[in-house]
């Protein structure tokens, strides 16, 4: 049974401490096996190549599932607030609220000091994956809000579903799974076979996690002066722009809720008819994912 009052025990965990040190957090420690497993890949070909990464992303999600439900089982107190606590810090890791709100503030402080070149190693160091150096302001604010959206699903809302319908067990599993896509699901030589079914698995277990994350982005807009109706508006119209099936439905309502354009050269435009990105709309962005993660927190506590 999933332990009620953890969820909300997470989140306070995140919002006053952050991440736990590097050589303590479990996602820290997903990276590197995938990162380990990447560099001593053997096959070369199409299908070996599928295999074998789909073996190191499914072989992954099942033993960080199983690890955490030993802990799971090691928490079995008998007093339920305690539990809850305990509970609550196990799921942490695999959470992140404050962490991503930090970044992205960062991006903002460099941009209203006009320090582009600053704002643009930051969005690049903690934010994105793209190249950022030739970025225009109005780009490298569009980009940071784009990003907490973005992971606003992938590191919020899609774990705490995951742990509402299975526990530390699924959290775990969905991380692994959202760390290996973060990490191979490229479109290069290397990683266009090694990396799909990492890619595909984060694509399904993304679907339900990214349209609820909408939902809360719009429902969430008001407190940062922003339309609910915009939000579930744009939504609805651009999330199918972007290459993934799950990405745009968070970004697009992020677009329709601050009024604002976000785009990514070549690729996609949402929103366009909003205006440019500033500084003060990534703040603004920060105050509805902060919003969105409490309500979204709350709804898994009162369902169980």
């Amino acid at each position: 049974m999933v332990q009620r009052g953890a969820a909300l025990s997470s989140l306070v965990v995140d919002l006053a401490f952050g991440e736990p040190p590097a050589p303590l957090h479990p996602t820290v420690a997903m990276g590197r096996l995938i990162s380990a497993r990447r560099r001593r890949r053997r096959a070369t070909r199409p299908i070996p190549s599928l295999v074998e990464g789909g073996i190191v992303v499914l072989a992954g999600a099942a033993m960080s599932a199983i690890a955490a439900r030993l802990v799971e089982r090691g928490l079995q107190v008998r007093s339920t607030a305690y539990r809850a606590a305990l509970t609550g810090a196990a799921l942490k890791p695999a959470i992140s609220l404050r962490g991503l709100l930090n970044a992205a503030n960062d991006v903002r402080r460099a941009l209203e000091a006009n320090d582009l070149g600053t704002a643009r190693r930051l969005l690049s160091w903690h934010l994105v994956s793209r190249d950022t150096t030739r970025l225009s302001p109005h780009e490298v604010a569009a980009a940071a809000i784009e990003s907490v959206a973005e992971n606003l699903s992938d590191a919020l809302v899609g774990p705490l579903l995951a742990f509402r319908a299975g526990g530390l067990s699924a959290a775990y599993a969905y991380r692994m799974i959202n760390t290996a896509d973060a990490m191979l699901g490229y479109h290069t030589e290397e990683l266009e076979w090694f990396g799909k079914v990492a890619a595909r698995l984060d694509d399904a277990v993304n679907l339900a996690p990214s349209r609820v994350t909408a939902l809360l982005i719009a429902a969430a807009s008001p407190l940062a002066h922003g339309s609910p109706r915009a939000a579930w508006n744009v939504a609805r119209r651009d999330a199918s722009l972007t290459a993934s099936p799950n990405a745009g439905w968070p970004m697009s309502a992020m677009a329709g809720a601050l009024g604002v354009r976000l785009s990514k050269r070549g690729q996609y435009e949402l929103n366009r008819r909003g205006r440019d990105p500033q500084p003060e709309d990534i703040r603004r962005c920060g105050q509805i994912a902060l919003c969105a993660g409490a309500i979204a927190t709350l709804l898994v506590e009162t369902t169980l």
